[in-house]
């Protein structure tokens, strides 16, 4: 089995408030970025026979994209949140005393199948949260996935699959591998089950404006570092696009990747038919 995940973050927002989304108004957005991949995947069906397709949505957007889902589509996509609280509802105990977080309960009743945790903007935001309360890095690191781990948890206690990322900093390449082990034996221990489990390798250091994209025999290596330290199945999470897909698809050791922008000059943004071309390019890749 091949996974696609899509991460849309807060592609809802128009140019005129900084934002990227330029394909319809904010209402309609979820609705409409369901209809279009579906439809555009429909298109390329037979090529895709052995392909999940979760895409991540901010929550505002989660009642309408499941909404939006057709019934006989072949190849439907599947909806994920971005991210669930470290705590959710119970019979005899918490009924939803969760102010600004979205417990699994809540994303599972939405119809949400899929959450994504440990994406390198949550990791940046845990550390600065974290870093102002003491500068031990152990205690930082250990406070962060104690958070990780029961995200994953309660993601697991609503029958939620999970893709968990992980990802060295620049000035953690060196030590790339007891970065990853770290990442890895601190969030996934006994207690999770790793069959609703799929990885997402992200190379920090490599994303973002201006920033050089590892190579395709260096995201090889990296995964096959990772397949070593653990046998779970693992996607590109630095970003798929028309420049890498066929690439990607061609490393073994890799069961997939992850797609954010489609266009990243001009009029950036995420734009479903970009998003089938991508998608078509990391077949044949595969296919090699």
């Amino acid at each position: 089995m091949k996974y696609i995940f899509l991460n849309l973050k807060r592609f809802d927002i128009s140019p005129d408030s900084g934002g990227v989304n330029s394909i319809t108004d904010m209402n309609n957005w979820g609705s409409y970025i369901v209809k279009k991949i579906e439809a555009e995947l429909e298109s390329i069906k037979e090529k895709i026979s052995d392909v999940t397709f979760p895409i991540f949505f901010p929550e505002a957007h989660l009642l309408s994209a499941v909404a939006a889902k057709g019934k006989d589509i072949v190849h439907g996509i599947e909806i994920g949140s971005q991210g669930v609280h470290t705590a959710t509802t119970e019979k005899g105990g918490n009924f939803g005393a969760f102010t600004t977080f979205l417990p699994s309960s809540a994303a599972k009743e939405i119809g949400a199948t899929w959450t994504i945790i440990g994406h390198s903007e949550q990791r940046k935001h845990l550390e600065m949260m974290f870093s102002l309360v003491t500068d031990d890095d152990n205690v930082v690191n250990r406070a962060i996935h104690s958070i990780l781990h029961s995200q994953i948890t309660m993601a697991q206690k609503e029958n939620l699959r999970v893709l968990y990322c992980i990802g060295e900093k620049f000035e953690e390449i060196e030590r790339r591998e007891a970065v990853l082990k770290t990442q890895l034996n601190l969030a996934i221990t006994e207690d999770i089950n790793t069959e609703h489990l799929v990885l997402a390798y992200e190379p920090i250091w490599a994303i973002g404006p201006g920033k050089t994209p590892p190579s395709i025999q260096e995201i090889s290596e990296s995964a096959s570092l990772i397949k070593k330290l653990i046998s779970l199945p693992l996607v590109y999470g630095g970003g798929i696009k028309k420049e890498n897909a066929m690439g990607i698809g061609s490393i073994k050791k890799l069961d997939g990747g992850l797609i954010a922008l489609t266009r990243f000059s001009g009029e950036i943004g995420f734009y479903p038919d970009e998003y089938k071309n991508i998608v078509e390019l990391y077949m044949k890749g595969v296919n090699i």
